[in-house]
Parts: structure tokens; C-alpha cells; sequence
């Protein structure tokens, strides 16, 4: 009995052991396996095989998203991408719907939003901008760099299988960088939002925090899957981790770069978000 016993225990020591190496061996793969790009735009033209225009109403904000960059809402020049908000000083009619169909309503904001959907889509991978504000802390601004599931319901949708409801998987989010003006000047917010398992149900902060930086700088905003972890990178330092959540966000996800306006705080001046570049990577 003894003799089974120490055989036993020997075999539970040896699997532990060879568990660990496994382990280390993977955590060694990730550390010395090398990014490679497969995708960049560095804006110095906009181009329509890597983007387009996304026209939707969402979270009861302000602003009308305009196409081809009309009253200068989306703008290439000195090899940078300028997605602004723009006050034309009268309220004129929106044709933005959001997914239930509902127009939205008149308003002088016009902005810019575009997005890699049908373009441009990866798993997983790591994703990067490098970007900054103007006049960041202003209340109201509500700019954007982040991720959507490739087989999301909402507009434009392009393909038969585009009819997964926000944020089920095949639609689920992933904020790189959101600053919400009404809330502090040079923060950002970073992180994963929670599918709840149901249509237009998802938890908006326990995968989210803010985090300092001078917005008006230059900095380069990322999401990498590291294993089965999403790791929040701010100019290559780690700023946050949402633990064991990557693998549920599977699905080939496309990029997103907006700029919004989500209060009736009065508007100084136009607002930009200026991109310098985008890319993904994977780990050759």
C-alpha cells in the first residue's frame, strides 16, 4: 500500500513539475516571439481600401457623422489624419439612424467617424495609434480609438453575417482610448466593455479605468492579446490588464477612430482628434 501510495505521489509531483515547465514555456514563447505588422496606414492619403465612413446614431449624442469629410469633419494633410467636431452655427437635419431605425434629430454639430469594418479585420493580435487632442478637457468631447466585432448589427452593414447584436460575441468591444471631457482633462479611459450574455446589455466600467496622460502629446494608445489576457499599453508601458477576458473577444475585430459630442455643454471652437498612424500585429 505504501509502495502505491509514494508511486502516487511521485507521478502528482512529476505532472506538477512538467505542469510549471509547460507554463514556462509558454510565458518564455510570448516574451521572445516578435511582432510583425500586417497592417498600417499612416495617413498620407485617406484611403478607402483601408477605411470608411460610419454613419450611425449611438448613445443619444449630439453630433451628425457626415460622409467625405464635409465641413471639414474628416481631413489628410502633413501626413496625419484630423477627425474633428465641427459647430456650423445652425441646427440642419441628420440622417443618422441608430440600429432601431430612429433618425436622429436636427443639430449644428457635425463630426467625423470611420472605420476598418469590411476593410480591414484581424483576430486578436495587437492593435496601436498613435494620436493626440487639441484642447483636450473641453466638456462634451467624447473622441474615440476602439475595437467592434466584425459581425456587428449596426450600420453599415455589408455582409450576410452582420447581424450580431452589441455586445455578443461577434459584436463585442474593446476601448483603447476614450476621453470624456465632462469628467477631467488629460485622462483617458482604457479597457474591455462586458457582454452580459444579452442584446444592448453590457457593463460599461468593471473592465474600464482612466488613466493620466498630457492628451495634447502625442502618444501611442494599444491593446495586445498576451495569452488569454488583453494588455493596455500607453507608448509601450503596460497602464492596465483585464485578466482571462481575451478569449472572449474571438471574432475578427475592425477599428474605429471618432470624435464625439454628448452634452448640451456649449462648444469652443473645432475639435480635433489628429491620428499620426494606425496598425495591427501579430506575433511571428
Amino acid at each position: 500500500m505504501k509502495s502505491i501510495l509514494y508511486t502516487l505521489a511521485f507521478a502528482l509531483i512529476l505532472l506538477g513539475c512538467r505542469s510549471k515547465e509547460k507554463k514556462a514555456e509558454e510565458q518564455q514563447d510570448t516574451v521572445t516571439s516578435v511582432w510583425e505588422a500586417d497592417f498600417f496606414d499612416d495617413f498620407d492619403t485617406f484611403n478607402p481600401e483601408n477605411w470608411q465612413d460610419q454613419r450611425i446614431w449611438v448613445n443619444n449624442e449630439l453630433q451628425c457623422y457626415v460622409p467625405d469629410g464635409e465641413y471639414g469633419t474628416r481631413e489628410v494633410s502633413d501626413g496625419t489624419l484630423k477627425i474633428k467636431v465641427v459647430n456650423v452655427g445652425e441646427k440642419l437635419p441628420c440622417d443618422n439612424l441608430d440600429k432601431h431605425g430612429t433618425k436622429q434629430a436636427d443639430t449644428q454639430y457635425m463630426a467625423g467617424r470611420i472605420c476598418s469594418k469590411n476593410r480591414k479585420e484581424f483576430v486578436k493580435g495587437k492593435w496601436t495609434a498613435r494620436l493626440r487632442l487639441h484642447g483636450n478637457g473641453q466638456p462634451s468631447m467624447f473622441p474615440a480609438w476602439w475595437l467592434l466585432g466584425a459581425q456587428n448589427n449596426e450600420s453599415p452593414v455589408q455582409e450576410p453575417d452582420e447581424n450580431v447584436c452589441w455586445p455578443l460575441t461577434g459584436s463585442g468591444e474593446i476601448d483603447i482610448f476614450e476621453h470624456h471631457g465632462d469628467v477631467k482633462k488629460d485622462h483617458f479611459t482604457t479597457g474591455a466593455i462586458k457582454s452580459q450574455g444579452e442584446c444592448d446589455k453590457g457593463d460599461w466600467w468593471s473592465y474600464r479605468k482612466d488613466f493620466p496622460a498630457t492628451l495634447d502629446d502625442f502618444h501611442e494608445y494599444s491593446v495586445e492579446w498576451e495569452g488569454s489576457d488583453l494588455v493596455y499599453r500607453l507608448d509601450g508601458e503596460e497602464v492596465y490588464r483585464n485578466v482571462s477576458e481575451g478569449d472572449n473577444y474571438p471574432e475578427p475585430m475592425f477599428a474605429i477612430l471618432n470624435f464625439a459630442k454628448i452634452t448640451d455643454n456649449p462648444m469652443t471652437g473645432e475639435w480635433v482628434m489628429e491620428v499620426d498612424w494606425v496598425k495591427h500585429e501579430f506575433r511571428q
